[in-house]
Order: C-alpha cells, then structure tokens, then sequence
C-alpha cells in the first residue's frame, strides 16, 4: 500500500510549552520540513486559521496539511454542543483536503499542566464508558459526512491513556470512530503499541510515529514528574533513536491495507534536539522501516 510521510510541527515550535521554539518562526518550519523529505505537516498554533490564506503558504513549499489537533469536552458537553466547539475547525480542515482529525478528550488532562503527576490524570468509570462511545460514535458520524474521519488519539494524562483504556474505545464506539495509534504515548502508558496495532489495525486511520528513551522513561516513571517534565527530559525522541520495534507495528499496519500518513511527532527541546537534524534522521529511519514493512512511499 502507498502511505506519505508527515510531521508535527513541535518538532520546531512547542504550543504547550511556548519557551520551547517560541522564536522559530513559520516559514523555518515549513522550510525544514521540505528539507527534510516530508510531504505534509499536522496544523501548529503559528498557522494561518483560513484556508485561503494557509493553502498557498504550504504550496510555496510543496507541502499539504496533513491534520489537526482538536481537544475535545464530551465528556461533559452535549453531542449538539461538541460538534458547535468543532465546528471551524472541522470547516478548515475539511477545505484543506484533510481525510482525518486528529481529536483528544481534553476534559481534566494534565498533560498541559507542568505541576501536575503523571498519576494524577482523569479516569472513566467503568460505566461511563458505553455513553461515551455513543456520544463519540455520533460526533463521528457528523464528521464524516465532512469529508473526515474522526481520529481518535489517545494520550498521557487523559481519560484514554493506557493499553486497556484503547480496547474500551473502541468497544464501545462505532467504526465510524477511527483510532490514532501514537507509538509514544502507548509505550509511555506501559502498553505494547506492537500488539495494539495488530489488534486494532482495522480501526487506525492515523498513526503518530514517536519512539521513547528507555533510560529516561524508568527515571520519569519512578519519580512520577509531570508530563511536560518528561518531554523536556527528553523522553520522546524519533523513530530509529529509542527502544521502540517500528517494523513489528507497521508490518500489520501494511497487511491490513492502511493507506494514510505515518507523522513523526517527536516532542523534544530544540535548543538540545536539533529540529532539522532530527526532522531528518526521522524520515530516513521512517521511510526505510515503512519500506520494509512493505508500504510503497507516495512521491518517492
């Protein structure tokens, strides 16, 4: 199958921690992100909010958007009131040509806050979960019909957070609600990001390719810091640098017919990390584990 390879902007410029990259300007990013071999990049909060106006920036560097962050409230909005707060965002999206977005349940994260534990984030109680996954699967539902799949990320220091948590949401929705499989933030969370992808391969409709530092993961577990603390410890790093078995999750991923983007979302400092040295080492490593798994590179 043809997949096209993308990044996440945090790669230069962190929104949650501004002081990370906070001076780098837009067009460094789009810039780099051509150097470096990408074809796309997921939406940053130095990006023009109208089409018109962000399509014929990324042009000019012969990239296309690849998606978007969108923290979410369902937990306690209304499904009519989710779909109001999504409603630009899923209108831009939809006008850059972007099959899926990416969406999170923001309701009582940490993982924004600096201070806050690792083990203090939020739970679902085991009968929440069905009324969620219904809620969910209609927010879905409204988005397809858009044009975008609905994809789901779970992520450290949220209410979907662990290996298990993954396996709740997607029996409880609908196929209409696709899975993001962040390699990352599954290890982070102590699951197999291996055996998730084999037995939700179906359901992943995007996948956020960041590898972890096994030495610095053991210190941040076992001080139970926050999870800023970790990423500026250098938990994350790319694909190829950490402790991660990429061509043991994309080999599934390959045989089921996945057809999207595989994104290096590796968070770390830039002034410690260089930004376009990493950016390149990610897609070298991503673009020959991809082609091992059997994947066929869009433009290359």
């Amino acid at each position: 199958m043809a997949i096209s390879l993308g990044i996440n902007p945090i790669t230069w410029t962190n929104d949650d921690m501004p002081e990370l990259g906070g001076g780098t300007s837009l067009e460094t990013c789009l810039s780099e992100t051509r150097q470096a071999g990408f074809a796309g990049i997921e939406m940053g909060g130095k990006f023009p909010r109208c089409a018109n106006i962000l399509e014929p920036i990324l042009a000019r560097h012969g990239l296309v958007l690849v998606s978007g962050w969108y923290s979410a409230q369902l937990r306690k909005r209304s499904v009519e009131g989710e779909l109001s707060a999504v409603s630009d965002h899923l209108e831009l999206l939809a006008a850059m040509g972007c099959s899926v977005m990416v969406f999170a349940e923001g309701h009582g994260s940490t993982d924004c806050d600096p201070n806050a534990p690792i083990s203090a984030r939020p739970r679902l109680e085991k009968g929440e979960w069905r009324e969620y996954g219904r809620k969910l699967t209609e927010v879905a539902e409204h988005m397809q019909e858009r044009g975008v799949r609905l994809a789901f990320h779970h992520h450290m220091g949220t209410v979907v957070q662990t290996e298990s948590e993954v396996d709740a949401l997607m029996a409880s929705t609908g196929t209409e609600v696709g899975l993001l499989l962040d390699t990352g933030h599954m290890a982070f969370a102590g699951g197999d990001p291996v055996a998730t992808a084999r037995r939700h391969a179906r359901r992943i409709v995007h996948v956020h390719c960041k590898d972890v530092r096994p030495p610095v993961l053991r210190a941040v577990l076992a001080s139970d810091h926050s999870f800023l603390a970790a990423v500026l410890g250098g938990v994350f790093t790319v694909p190829g640098d950490g402790g991660i078995d990429f061509p043991s999750i994309l080999g599934p991923l390959a045989r089921s017919g996945y057809s999207g983007w595989l994104v290096v979302e590796a968070e770390q400092d830039p002034a410690k990390a260089h930004p376009l040295t990493f950016a390149r080492l990610g897609y070298q490593n991503l673009s020959r584990m991809a082609r091992q798994a059997g994947f066929t590179l869009e433009g290359a």
